[in-house]
């Protein structure tokens, strides 16, 4: 398959590259040149904006594109276009913040997803990035037509090269050892998926010319977060404890859920940790174990700079802070 992907390859886009060399495929890259631009020297690259600078891509043919950095339907819509004529296939890597309503368990692609009251908004902000997301999907459709337009519905993508932290923060923590504040109850489920193997199947999805909306996050079965917590303490071998601080004392403390507090979001939210995946299990998503995703991102871990600068989790004297109040509701 000659595949083009649009994007750079600082996460998503480095493990798409991988998975599709694996593969034997052949890929051109799309991008500006700003994220890891020597990563891949025998990989075509062609330089531009997708936002106003597309003239490179013009008479040039691909069995193939994958479109990792979608945001605003009017740029998708000009990409789209663009390429219509020019592959066969588009697969568009979306997001489970389309749908409306995150409170319902169980959400799967039938489910509503958000609007906007103005659809000429571009502004991303919390609560337009999941709607946009969902007219970039329509702009895609217009374009190719729903059976040529896979809209791959990502869920927490974690691993290797996340910059985000918001996963990279447990294994970290846990791996220092001692006390640790864990949020709401051990028995809550969470899910996120391995970016390399949201890659994988992406590619053989895009190969197989899937079509339609998809859920895809992990694991196949329910992982607890409490479970998840003692995997990254096996991992690590680390003398960690687990002291559980409930909703409202989160709330009460203005914890901010998935940013200061990686992996936990009110029951109000409750959907975003039990979507339906079923569909993609059933075309070919796997995952490999869990514990395998903690060691990796460990590994890691041990190649950033000292001084990096943590975008996501829980400050040490902000967790002591907390740590101390709680017991002395207790």
């Amino acid at each position: 398959m000659k595949l083009l992907i649009i994007g750079g390859t600082r996460f998503l886009g480095r493990a798409l590259v991988d998975a599709a060399l694996a593969a034997g495929h052949s890929v051109t890259l799309f991008n500006r040149g700003q994220s890891n631009p020597g990563l891949y020297p025998d990989v075509e690259t062609v330089l531009g904006d997708r936002d106003g600078g597309l003239d490179a891509l013009h008479g040039r043919q691909w069995d193939a594109v994958i479109d990792t950095c979608g945001y605003t339907p009017r740029v998708v819509r000009a990409a789209a276009d663009t390429l219509a004529g020019q592959v066969a296939h588009y697969t568009f890597i979306s997001t489970m913040s389309v749908y409306a309503d995150p409170s319902v368990v169980g959400i799967d692609e039938t489910a509503p997803v958000g609007v906007l009251a103005d659809e000429t908004v571009e502004e991303i902000t919390g609560d337009t990035y999941g709607p946009l997301k969902a007219l970039c999907e329509k702009a895609v459709d217009a374009a190719l037509g729903a059976d040529r337009a896979l809209h791959v519905r990502a869920g927490l993508i974690v691993g290797p090269y996340d910059l985000s932290d918001r996963f990279t923060y447990w294994p970290y923590r846990v791996a220092q050892g001692g006390e640790v504040l864990a949020p709401g109850a051990p028995q809550r489920p969470v899910q996120f998926v391995d970016v390399r193997d949201l890659a994988e199947w992406v590619v053989r999805a895009t190969a197989a010319r899937l079509h339609g909306p998809y859920n895809a996050t992990g694991p196949a079965g329910v992982l607890m977060m409490g479970a998840f917590l003692d995997i990254c303490k096996q991992v690590s071998g680390s003398d960690a404890t687990f002291t559980w601080v409930d909703e409202p004392f989160l709330l009460a403390n203005e914890i901010g859920p998935y940013t200061e507090m990686p992996l936990w979001v009110p029951a109000e939210y409750a959907g975003f940790d039990t979507f339906d995946c079923r569909q993609a299990l059933g075309d070919g998503l796997t995952f490999r174990p869990v514990a395998e995703t903690v060691q990796a991102t460990l590994q890691w871990l041990r190649t950033r700079p000292s001084d990096y600068v943590w975008r996501n989790g829980m400050k040490p004297e902000r967790e002591a802070e907390l740590l101390s109040a709680w017991k002395k509701l207790g």
